[in-house]
């Protein structure tokens, strides 16, 4: 929070405050839910190896409308947009709290989703717009460290609700936080509008389509055989409507995400390394909580503290990505560590009942340490070389990838899940954990082979100290 003292003015703090509020909310909402599926799953009647759907339909919302938040922002004003999210994300948590079945719950988080896709890139935009360029570097720093708690608090809070109270309260915490971020946006935030261009509907409407189409044939993947014919069908219908968007954007004058960022070499490898990378570690935070308690018979406080090691470690390794890349480069690193990243996944298949503590907090811990180091190398790698307009659209596509990659991933790790545990309603515990070790080999090998993408480099890019904060540590 030393990031205050360097703030252009007093006058400046409530605004900071109000997005770093923001912030937090939208993480801490990313991750807590994870420890509570379990509970979810027991009330609702449904398998816990089957509620993938609840995070995935929360990611996959904020992936499809985060493109539209500057358009938006630039056309309501960041007032307006910023309280209506706040409204929505509240709203959306009272909904998941009263619902009674998994489809409810997962329209709900639908809901959650739209107004959570919205705060962290309008009260971005909002700090940009009213922080002097002098400030802006110490402004963003503080209004992101939130960010990087929420993960670390997430999934232990969730385990403890879960423990004293019910799972409907990892909903019901975010209702106060709404009321009083609503009432501090109307006083503090700024109404800032810009002039707008027209909306690129038709390639929005591909791209979005894209997204869910192809999000959700994976996401049934565990589904019973007649409907993975229709998922097939919805898959290369989504695969088409990406491709569409493609073509359409070549033609466009002013389309959502200019094919231009693709001719710069560093961003088109950082984008795509981004997604197939996170295809695989995007489902470890759905995977490792769910194993510990259903697997292995952890409590859910238990399964959320055994997450501390490794969202602490993550927060230490940022610390070294300056000096790594620095004396290694883009390519010895992001190749090397994908590599770390996926054998640490694969790692989990060996995790067995009996096994000490200590051994699973050292495992848990370097998994986060190299899962944390891709993170920050990727984004930054995308993002250097990024001036002028194309910087804006390049974060919004990077923010929009990594979302999307969450999502596909829970959707993979779910499907593979259901899939290596068999069509059985209620396995045994030995099948269960049976499943969770494939699943981790999985995804582990999916993570490798994002290697092969890195490995397109140029052997000789080296960082710059000051590059990788411009990028998203996210």
């Amino acid at each position: 929070m030393r990031g205050m003292s360097a703030s252009p003015s007093p006058s400046l703090r409530p605004l900071l405050w109000l997005v770093a509020v923001a912030v937090f909310m939208q993480m801490l909402d990313t991750t807590i839910v994870n420890t509570a599926l379990p509970a979810m799953a027991r009330d609702l009647g449904q398998s816990p190896l089957r509620m993938q759907a609840v995070v995935v339909a929360y990611a996959l919302t904020v992936a499809m409308l985060i493109p539209a938040s500057g358009w938006l922002s630039d056309r309501l004003g960041t007032r307006r947009v910023f309280v209506a999210a706040i409204a929505l994300f509240t709203l959306g948590s009272l909904a998941c709290a009263l619902s009674r079945s998994l489809d409810q719950l997962v329209l709900a988080r639908v809901l959650q989703g739209i107004g959570g896709a919205m705060l962290l890139p309008v009260g971005r935009l909002a700090v940009l717009r009213a922080v002097p360029r002098k400030d802006f570097l110490a402004a963003m720093s503080f209004v992101t460290v939130p960010g990087l708690i929420g993960p670390l608090v997430g999934p232990t809070l969730g385990g403890w609700l879960v423990e004293v109270a019910s799972w409907h309260w990892i909903f019901l915490i975010n209702l106060p936080l709404g009321v009083l971020g609503t009432l501090a946006a109307l006083r503090w935030m700024p109404d800032v509008r810009a002039p707008v261009w027209r909306f690129d509907a038709p390639g929005y409407a591909l791209l979005a389509f894209g997204m869910v189409a192809v999000s959700l044939s994976l996401d049934g993947l565990s589904d019973h055989a007649p409907r993975r014919a229709m998922l097939v069908v919805l898959l290369v219908f989504g695969l088409a409507s990406l491709v569409a968007y493609w073509l359409h954007a070549a033609r466009t004058p002013r389309p959502l995400f200019p094919l231009a960022l693709f001719k710069v070499h560093s961003f088109s490898i950082g984008v795509l390394g981004n997604l197939f990378s996170r295809i695989g570690s995007g489902g470890m935070p759905f995977l490792i909580p769910l194993m510990m308690q259903v697997g292995l018979g952890y409590s859910p406080m238990s399964a959320g503290l055994m997450m501390i090691p490794a969202a602490a470690a993550g927060m230490f390794s940022k610390r070294i990505v300056v000096p790594l890349v620095q004396r290694l480069g883009y390519r010895r690193v992001l190749v090397g560590n994908t590599v770390l990243v996926g054998l640490t996944m694969a790692s989990f298949a060996l995790v067995g009942p009996g096994q000490p503590i200590w051994l699973h907090l050292v495992q848990f811990a370097c998994f986060g340490a190299v899962n944390s180091l891709q993170f920050t190398a990727m984004n930054t790698l995308a993002l250097r070389d990024l001036d002028g307009e194309l910087a804006s659209s390049g974060n919004s596509l990077l923010s929009m990838t990594m979302m999307l990659a969450m999502s596909l991933g829970v959707a993979v790790a779910g499907g593979l899940l259901g899939a290596f545990g068999g069509e059985a309603t209620h396995p045994g515990q030995g099948q269960t954990l049976s499943a969770f070790r494939w699943c981790f080999v999985g995804v582990g090998l999916i993570t490798l082979a994002s290697a092969a993408i890195f490995a397109q480099l140029e052997p000789t890019r080296r960082i710059r100290a000051s590059a990788v904060k411009r990028a998203d540590p996210g």
